[in-house]
């Protein structure tokens, strides 16, 4: 019978517990050890019987043996995320302990780079694994009682404090939240989506708590609301007794999980029962002979076998583990509970984020900036944390990447400041470039520049934007205006070159002869939107688009500099699936849907075939691929975005290609 090879990394309880469940697991057996106490890692291997030589001091050994399988990481919050990424890298299988992160982003990184090696992810939740569940969600979708109106999950204990605990130490990701709080979330967005047969997150949630003298969430409670109009309870605490519940409230009765997170005896066997109130009221007793976490591994070692990448519903699937950790953010946020990773004391840095062999980033030397600048700019515009920030802008700069694009108004200043942040606490200020931009609607005025300046710069932790950009126009104030009030800053040492976002021609033209008579410096860069697909609705009120005959026509007249925004059309070119994540108003659909765009669409598939990559890569290629000066923005929400982006470099598009593209022929 075939048998997945176990490599277990941190041999404490948790570890212990799993490796018991392989010895009752009928697919998977305990092969390897990896400890960095060598006493303890060998005394875990004689308990279970596994050889000498299997046993390693050094996790990259574990890693490197061509014999393991899969990897189950069961060491302490804070190394997850690093060493499961450490595994996935290897090709190896992994089922990590939760929370698989510190947060979404870490939970991304590792959901992705899982995908992108081809090998099985899960986040050990075991107590999903328990029939008990399997039978909850079938009574449930039934029908029996009714449509599902509200989850109330519990999970907290008492321990008593102890500053040297994992539970209560803030460099251990101590806490309520992330040591159970995920089995309270896990079960409300499971029990909310049953009726659609999916993890379900809430549109909303509303926290409180008691963060105690060590810094971490002590007891937590949640209030959520998803979409279907559920509502849900929640619950966690190191520092509080709480009933070990999950209940059910039904139209026409209720289904209730007592002790639902370890049921029966947890060396074995697991017997539990449901209770159901209703029209047939009763408890159904579960019977379940095997210790709790046979089941989980059981299910791994089959799914591994099968060629899975994920365990399926109602199991944690690695798309639920993101939707997890997201709530658990928010959560947290609720409370005020920041967690390792989520100051600039504390950054953290994760390798093997991105895959090896990517393809390389391309670069363009401009005239007044000290460093070349990459073709496509990340925008940064929806980092709410540094510890968010951290995980793609690293990964920006291990692609290659060097320039970044903000502005004044973003997240209300917000994301300049976490940027700010995070160049200082990596201390790559002179390698990079920032795009600074300011004076958007309403405030488009001249005395607007200088004052919103100050404050970027500020929030930015510098005292010089090599690269300004109006943020909008204002056709009522004399273009010379404006170009005063950038040379009096110009002048300041504060500004390098500077350009124009959703200006016409005409009045970059005007602005251009203004500042050439006054022997100043012109604008340089027009940061319209430009895409393969045309712009038929304004994403923001006040957006231009770039792709119409005219101003292709000047642009490659005038040779201007161009830095596209949402040169992708906003996801226009991918799978209907994928489109449709954005807000209804600013979806690609909304915006670019017309038939000329979707034969742009269709043409950009015939070549994306013809060079093997996709019609997203294709779309990116025809915006770098300009005979005038072409830059790209984009706006990736994870690493792995980064990664599906680069593609574009591969493709050199013809000039008739171009033009096909566009309907131009």
């Amino acid at each position: 019978m075939a048998s997945v090879k176990w490599g277990i990394i941190g041999p404490g309880r948790i570890a212990w517990n799993f490796a018991k469940g392989l010895s009752e697991s009928e697919h998977g057996t305990l092969f390897a050890i990896a400890s960095r106490s060598p006493e303890r890692g060998a005394a875990f291997a004689a308990e279970f019987g596994v050889a000498a030589d299997k046993v390693y001091s050094n996790y990259q050994a574990i890693f490197d043996d061509p014999e393991v399988d899969a990897i189950h990481i069961a060491t302490p919050h804070p190394f997850h995320a690093e060493q499961a990424l450490m595994a996935i890298r290897a090709g190896k299988h992994v089922s990590v302990e939760k929370p698989a992160g510190l947060n979404a982003a870490e939970v991304a990184a590792l959901t992705e780079a899982a995908a992108q090696e081809g090998v099985f992810f899960m986040e050990a939740y075991m107590y999903l694994h328990h029939p008990q569940i399997a039978r909850a969600v079938e009574i449930l979708k039934s029908g029996e009682l009714g449509a599902v109106q509200h989850v109330r999950a519990l999970f907290g204990f008492a321990a008593g404090f102890d500053p040297q605990s994992r539970l209560y130490d803030p460099s251990m990701a101590g806490g309520g939240i992330l040591d159970v709080g995920g089995y309270a979330v896990s079960a409300a967005r499971l029990f909310a989506g049953v009726a659609e047969g999916r993890w379900l997150d809430p549109v909303s949630l509303k926290g409180s708590g008691v963060i105690g003298q060590s810094g971490i969430d002590e007891v937590a409670y949640g209030l959520a609301k998803f979409g279907n109009g559920v509502t849900a309870e929640i619950a966690s605490a190191v520092a509080r007794n709480m009933p070990q519940v999950i209940e059910v409230t039904s139209e026409k009765g209720m289904l209730r999980l007592e002790n639902p997170w370890i049921p029966g005896r947890q060396q074995g066997p697991a017997d539990t029962r449901i209770e159901i109130t209703g029209e047939v009221a009763r408890i159904e007793e579960i019977a379940a002979p095997k210790m709790l976490f046979a089941y989980e591994a059981e299910a791994a070692s089959v799914a591994i076998l099968s060629g899975q990448l994920g365990c399926s519903y109602p199991a944690m699937t690695p798309e639920a583990s993101l939707g997890n950790a997201h709530v658990l953010d928010t959560w947290r946020r609720e409370l005020g509970y920041k967690v390792v990773g989520e100051t600039p004391a504390t950054i953290r840095r994760l390798s093997g984020v991105l895959p090896k062999g990517l393809t390389p980033m391309k670069t363009l030397k401009v005239d007044g900036v000290q460093n070349p600048v990459s073709q496509l700019i990340l925008g940064c515009d929806n980092r709410d944390t540094i510890a968010e920030g951290a995980v793609v802008w690293d990964a920006w700069l291990e692609a290659g990447g060097n320039t970044f694009d903000t502005g004044f108004v973003y997240g209300g200043g917000l994301h300049e400041a976490i940027l700010g942040e995070w160049i200082t606490a990596r201390g790559v200020a002179d390698q990079i470039n920032v795009i600074v931009k300011g004076a958007h609607t309403p405030y488009c005025v001249p005395d607007a520049i200088g004052a919103q300046l100050d404050i970027s710069l500020t929030r930015l932790q510098t005292n010089r934007a090599a690269i300004y950009i109006m943020h909008r126009d204002n056709p009522e104030v004399p273009v010379g205006e404006f170009v005063e009030a950038i040379a009096r800053e110009r002048d300041k040492g504060r500004i390098g070159i500077w350009g124009g976002s959703n200006w016409t021609v005409e009045r970059f033209d005007e602005a251009v002869a203004y500042a050439k008579a006054k022997g100043l410096e012109p604008p340089r860069i027009l940061n319209n939107n430009l895409s393969l697909a045309v712009m038929e609705k304004p994403v923001w009120a006040g957006c231009v688009t770039s792709n119409t005959p005219k101003t292709l026509e000047w642009l490659r007249r005038t040779g201007t500099m161009h830095m596209s925004w949402s040169s992708q059309a906003r996801g226009f070119f991918l799978d209907a699936a994928l489109r449709g994540r954005l807000p209804e108003d600013t979806a690609p659909d909304t915006c670019y849907g017309s038939a000329a765009n979707d034969e742009r669409r269709k043409r950009a598939g015939e070549l994306a075939a013809k060079y093997g990559v996709s019609r997203h890569n294709i779309a990116a290629a025809w915006v770098l691929g300009q005979s005038f000066p072409s830059f790209a923005l984009i706006g990736p929400r994870s690493a792995g975005e980064i990664v599906s982006t680069l593609p574009a470099f591969e493709v050199t598009l013809t000039p008739e290609e171009l033009a096909w593209l566009n309907l131009e022929d």
